[in-house]
């Protein structure tokens, strides 16, 4: 199953892929409006979110082959 995903994700362009990213930002806007709470998260705790959710990817782009 994940072969054919990656197939796909091939045939993916940067266009594409710049999308993908757009929709994520709005869908992240359309969350912070419905709970506006999540505004109010301090710099130090979504920074730490971010280097726990890059970790992972970052390691296996970059270090494992």
């Amino acid at each position: 199953m994940l072969e054919k995903l990656d197939q796909r994700v091939k045939n993916l362009r940067v266009c594409d892929i710049a999308l993908i990213k757009w929709s994520a930002f709005f869908g992240t806007l359309i969350i912070v409006k419905l709970f506006p709470k999540l505004a109010q998260i301090s710099y130090p705790v979504l920074i730490a979110l971010m280097v726990i959710c890059a970790v992972k990817p970052m390691y296996k782009f970059w270090i494992k082959k």
